[in-house]
């Protein structure tokens, strides 16, 4: 925990020194000199008080949490990084910044719950507010239990600069932790209106889908795998799926377009704008994207992308011929570009002839006609380029929200929990309830939903293995930082599974993709031709795989913080907490 920096939020929060909203996805009242004692004073103020819960606080952790999500887990590849060959320490910057930003977003939900149970505005507002700050402290802290273990528990931030406790505070077992998530989301979805959300707001059914997959993470914890636990995860989601009022979008790569940021499929979202003061926006395109992409001349992931493992796990090579390529998973297209592809989502102000507009993969890097910026190399380390989280240029931002982007700046919502991950909960918690496989009719049916919705090829399976969810949630949300933490729920009660897995994967970088493509491109896409022994498609060996070990399922506190706090060393002790009967709200 960042002792110093949860100190100064709390401080400044309860002090007054603003709380207001840089959303744009709500309206909010006019900014003044405001306390909160006289800022809780209408249900507009308690809305736009809760508002910030939806974006600032995120921001660092939003830029971090990616190498977390994608690159440890081997989803994505990003050169040198510590993240990729398993050698983060304590003075990572991204460490660093994703620790600040869960502390400060616990900081800030637990100061304007505490203001707003005293605000002068209707009961339901008041409700609804204090149900959404509770839904944004739990999920802080399933982050933070998932990234770091054992960590202390903030209940109340009053208490804790009354005590002058922060410098002192003990780590809490994982199972506490767990059980703190839990309290907290059982009150959230008590004071949450069942009532779907049309604004992207936090409901009832968005809170019990969180619920079901903390269940399913807790299920593990002591080691092995606890029924119960499995039960509720499995009874939860199902009451999402059947009850919340929502349904998966038809296509797939739809729930990731700026005109769907509040779509039936997003339950908990970053909420992003721009045109507000920094942290506000959402910044992935910057980090994901190659140069050129936009026009704002803030694109710099070219070289990075998602990894060998990840495209052969689609069932595609970067060197099968494009015009040859059998893609029968849709879910690749929308998440990995491949030589041939072409976009109607992006750079819909670009002709590519024929009456037609788009983005072209191949003259992206190679026609400078068609892109001035073209450099003549595809940068891709691996053959492919990120597609998700990525919005094009502001032609198509104008055309799904209404707003310009700039620079380092855009508006389209971060889903972290989706619906379709929910049904993947209910799936894998009935596999691992009925010994490995099962033939469950709702695992059946939320399965079937997800996977056909991609493949509506396939037919529908009658049986079901732990194996075959497993898979199915690595391509449902790769790419979207969930990854990692699968690996995290396994490790609980299956960690050598989850080292064999990890030490097997394709995490280099493939050689030479520049050269055929450029070769398939400048021969008028009809020569597919390649040469792994003059290194043409040659897949690096020579980089050893990363040490992996069971110690590995946890990041360490930033060296700062221990320093500050030295019981949240490694080698410090976590005390057990009867977290029902030491905190209540």
């Amino acid at each position: 925990m960042k002792s110093k920096y949860i100190k100064y939020t709390a401080v400044t929060l309860l002090l007054g020194l603003g709380l207001s909203s840089c959303s744009s996805f709500l309206d909010k009242p006019v900014e003044d000199s405001y306390n909160t004692e006289n800022y809780y004073t209408s249900d507009a103020a308690c809305i736009s008080g809760v508002n910030y819960l939806y974006n600032s606080p995120w921001y660092d952790f939003q830029r971090g949490f990616i190498k977390v999500g994608e690159v440890l887990s081997g989803n994505m590849y990003w050169g040198n990084s510590p993240y990729l060959n398993f050698s983060v320490n304590g003075t990572d910057q991204d460490l660093v910044n994703i620790s600040y930003s869960l502390w400060a977003e616990i900081g800030h939900a637990n100061t304007v719950y505490e203001s707003i149970k005293g605000a002068t505005a209707s009961e339901a507002t008041k409700n609804q507010c204090l149900g959404e700050c509770l839904a944004w402290k739990a999920m802080a802290y399933f982050f933070l239990v998932r990234s770091f273990g054992d960590v202390p528990i903030i209940h109340n931030n009053s208490e804790n600069l009354a005590a002058g406790d922060y410098n002192t505070l003990s780590k809490v077992q994982k199972a506490d932790v767990y059980e703190y998530i839990i309290m907290t989301l059982e009150k959230a979805m008590e004071l949450l209106p069942k009532e779907k959300s049309t604004t992207g707001r936090i409901d009832y059914y968005c809170a019990e889908g969180l619920l079901a997959k903390v269940y399913l993470t807790r299920a593990g914890v002591s080691g092995s795998l606890n029924s119960s636990d499995l039960t509720k995860a499995a009874e939860y989601s199902k009451d999402v799926i059947e009850n919340s009022g929502r349904a998966l979008l038809t296509n797939y790569s739809d729930i990731f377009r700026g005109s769907n940021n509040n779509s039936d499929e997003s339950l908990f979202a970053w909420k992003w704008t721009v045109g507000s003061h920094w942290t506000c926006q959402n910044t992935l395109q910057s980090d994901l994207a190659p140069e050129g992409f936009d026009e704002n001349g803030d694109c710099w992931g070219g070289w990075g992308g998602p990894s060998l493992d990840l495209i052969e796990a689609f069932g595609v090579s970067p060197k099968d011929d494009p015009a040859k390529r059998i893609d029968k998973d849709s879910r690749r297209k929308a998440t990995v570009m491949l030589a041939g592809d072409i976009y109607d989502y992006f750079w819909r102000d670009h002709d590519l002839g024929n009456n037609k507009k788009g983005f072209d993969y191949l003259r992206f890097w190679y026609d400078k006609t068609y892109n001035a910026a073209a450099t003549g190399e595809c940068q891709a380390p691996c053959g492919g380029t990120n597609v998700k989280h990525l919005y094009g240029d502001n032609a198509d931002h104008i055309a799904e929200t209404g707003l310009t982007p700039g620079r380092m700046a855009y508006a389209f919502s971060t889903h972290i929990l989706r619906l379709a991950d929910v049904y993947l909960v209910n799936a894998e918690a009935h596999t691992l309830l009925d010994g490995g496989s099962t033939t469950n009719a709702d695992a059946l049916y939320a399965f079937n939903q997800v996977h056909q919705r991609a493949v509506p090829s396939d037919v529908e399976k009658s049986s079901l293995t732990f194996d075959e969810v497993w898979k199915e949630r690595r391509l449902e949300l790769a790419g979207e930082g969930d990854r990692w933490y699968d690996f995290v729920r396994r490790s609980y009660y299956d960690v050598n599974s989850c080292i064999k897995e990890i030490t097997a994967q394709k995490r280099n970088s493939l050689w030479g993709c520049n050269i055929v493509y450029k070769r398939y491109y400048e021969s008028g896409k009809t020569n597919w031709s390649y040469s792994e022994e003059d290194g043409e498609f040659q897949y690096d060996e020579a980089t050893a795989a990363p040490n992996v070990t069971a110690a590995s399922f946890s990041l360490p506190f930033p060296t700062e913080d221990v320093a500050l706090n030295p019981n949240l060393a490694t080698s410090a002790a976590s005390i057990h907490v009867d977290v029902r009967n030491t905190y209540s709200y």
